[in-house]
């Protein structure tokens, strides 16, 4: 999505609402895997951890732009248009254009974003973790100086990502991501790849878990993260405030 896609969706690309500069754009990354192992259950990302920060930045007047593993239309979870954010993006037209017609992550030019944020949903814990393009723009983003930014099964992107120093990129740092017990009470424990707080732990990841279910955010530089998805709006928060401090 270019940026004029990204003003039709109803985001400011030339001021915000206090008169700052307006950063680069955001780029969400949604997973573009669709199933949940071998249950043959449907998955795909999280809607609400797509349209709740989308809300943020879109009231903040940053500017978004989406992608996807494979490009495209990426497959999705969590329809509940009873949330309200949730039903006003949906029967957005210009919104569900921008969903189907996603970027491909391998053909990004990281230098165009201020940050990057990566929506969880299952399919996340997939292809995240595995795709080159996740590795290679993770590193630019952060190694730019940019934000980067993850959700729920989001973090899944980093288990991987390591600096150009050889470093994983969690290593040292507070996270917050999905937890092995809130994985267990969802009964997908047995079904994913792998538990992902643990195996953020195991890259060096200093792993800050809430209750389940409850909203947390931890913000360790220039490394944002949030637990599940209630904690899409305040992971999403964090970033503006880093952005439009600058």
């Amino acid at each position: 999505m270019n940026l004029l896609l990204a003003a039709a969706v109803g985001l400011a690309t030339t001021a915000s609402p206090n008169s700052q500069p307006v950063p680069k754009p955001v780029l969400i990354v949604m997973t573009s895997h669709g199933v949940k192992g071998d249950t043959g259950q449907p998955t795909g990302f999280y809607l609400g951890e797509v349209t709740h920060p989308l809300a943020v930045f879109d009231a903040a007047g940053i500017p978004v732009e989406f992608a996807s593993i494979q490009g495209g239309e990426p497959p999705v979870d969590g329809v509940e248009l009873d949330d309200a954010t949730n039903a006003r993006y949906w029967n957005d037209e210009k919104f569900r254009r921008a969903i189907r017609t996603t970027l491909k992550l391998d053909d990004v030019d990281a230098s165009r974003y201020s940050a990057i944020f990566y929506a969880g949903g299952h399919g996340a814990v997939w292809d995240f973790p595995t795709s080159p393009a996740v590795q290679r723009v993770t590193r630019e983003v952060y190694e730019n100086g940019a934000v980067v930014a993850a959700v729920c099964h989001g973090p899944a992107a980093l288990v991987n990502v390591k600096l150009g120093d050889g470093s994983y990129l969690v290593a040292g740092r507070k996270v917050s991501a999905f937890t092995d017990d809130e994985e267990r009470a969802v009964k997908l424990d047995k079904v994913v790849p792998f538990l992902l707080a643990s195996t953020l732990s195991q890259r060096g990841a200093l792993h800050q878990p809430a209750p389940d279910w409850a909203a947390k955010t931890v913000v360790d530089g220039r490394l944002v993260t949030g637990q599940n998805p209630q904690s899409a709006t305040g992971t999403a928060e964090a970033v503006r405030d880093l952005l439009l401090a600058r």
